[in-house]
């Protein structure tokens, strides 16, 4: 069995739709649990007013009965209440009124966005038909049939947390300790430090009165996964092969390491590897000290906790714009200004959540298959007696 999903929608659209198959029958899920997940896409200091607009609301339209799932695939829809001040700008039909045609037009691209390549790609004059569909809005679909996959997860005893590491030149250096997810989303700006978290929110208040854009790194860890999810045998079925695809299709996101990642270019193999030690009474033959691989070896989980960090580069809208061009008149003037966050750093973290989410579900079904989530349990269970006596 595998996993696919799809979303669909614009910024100011009507709504959000995504779908998805694969999640096995049984799986109890309600509209309340994905809106709590998606609640907390909304989170994070420096977050513009478009947060207050939107309530971000899941709807279920298919695929689940009397709170749970059938098998069948899984329909959502998140509704944009900012359409009603858009409805005539982004109609579907042909407008009514021409006059429509030409508000909001976007003809000058803003660098570091999609605004100049996707006109180009798309032969769009009007580069709204690009950063509608470009904008991180999108990204509340993900979220939605992310949270599928992560209560999917929670039934195999998979769980997932993210926090904040750095915005600008603002750094938590201290360990993930195991908190409550509750504890962090407490931080405006989801670090664990709170000495940290104040350099971040005065650097992001700086940011602001520059008019400029912070970005910044996030750390995503999953706990709970079984030995094994993921292969060696070819190049597209190594673990971090999918996790660095999913990662790096998050808007703004340049670079993504599992473990310590590019810190270990710097060292030595005797102090890059995490070394095997005899088992630790729960039954398996070795155990581990440290967990410098973040969890991956060769492509396949080794049964530690799954750490990903992910880069974030400064948003491309500024309120202090950069140079451009206007392509209707080839003169040149300052970039477009669209309505945006100075650091949306802190909800990329909880959107790396439903990414990684995603990949894990995907990885187990292909591992453990089941079209009922009982035969999936049974299988795991089976599976994690099997690779502890090994």
């Amino acid at each position: 069995m595998s996993l696919r999903y799809l979303t669909a929608g614009e910024s100011h659209g009507q709504a959000l739709l995504g779908i998805i198959e694969g999640i096995p029958a049984g799986v109890a899920i309600d509209a309340e649990y994905l809106h709590a997940q998606a609640k907390r896409r909304k989170l994070g200091y420096g977050r513009g007013n478009r947060q207050n607009i939107e309530t971000d609301e899941i709807r279920i339209l298919a695929g689940v009965r009397f709170g749970k799932t059938l098998g069948s695939p899984i329909g959502l829809i998140v509704d944009n209440r900012d359409w009603r001040s858009w409805s005539e700008i982004m109609s579907v039909a042909e407008p009514s009124d021409e006059s429509a045609r030409n508000r909001r037009v976007v003809s000058v691209p803003r660098p570091g966005h999609a605004d100049r390549i996707g006109g180009i790609k798309y032969a769009h004059d009007d580069m709204r038909n690009v950063l509608e569909r470009a904008s991180a809005r999108e990204t509340a679909a993900r979220v939605a049939l992310g949270s599928v996959a992560r209560r999917f997860l929670e039934c195999t005893g998979i769980e997932i947390q993210s926090r904040v590491v750095r915005i600008g030149d603002a750094v938590d250096e201290s360990a993930f300790a195991e908190v409550a997810t509750d504890a962090i989303d407490a931080s405006p700006v989801r670090a664990l430090d709170s000495a940290a978290a104040q350099r971040m929110i005065d650097a992001i208040e700086a940011a602001k009165r520059a008019g400029d854009t912070l970005g910044g790194v996030i750390e995503v860890i999953a706990r709970g996964a079984p030995v094994g999810l993921g292969s060696y045998v070819q190049w597209d079925r190594r673990l971090e092969a999918d996790i660095g695809k999913a990662f790096l299709s998050l808007n703004a996101i340049k670079g993504v390491e599992v473990g310590l990642g590019f810190e270990l270019a710097r060292q030595p193999g005797t102090t890059a590897h995490d070394a095997f030690f005899p088992g630790n009474g729960d039954g398996s033959r070795t155990s581990y000290r440290t967990n410098r691989s973040g969890g991956i070896d060769g492509g396949m989980t080794t049964g530690q906790p799954i750490v990903v960090r992910a880069a974030m580069k400064p948003l491309a809208t500024l309120m202090k714009p950069l140079d451009s061009v206007d392509l209707k008149t080839g003169e040149p003037t300052q970039a477009h200004i669209e309505r945006s966050d100075v650091c949306a750093v802190p909800a990329a973290a909880v959107i790396g959540e439903s990414l990684l989410a995603l990949v894990l579900a995907e990885a187990l079904l292909e591992k453990f298959g089941g079209d009922t989530i009982d035969e999936v349990l049974e299988r795991v269970r089976a599976w994690d007696a099997t690779a502890r006596a090994r």
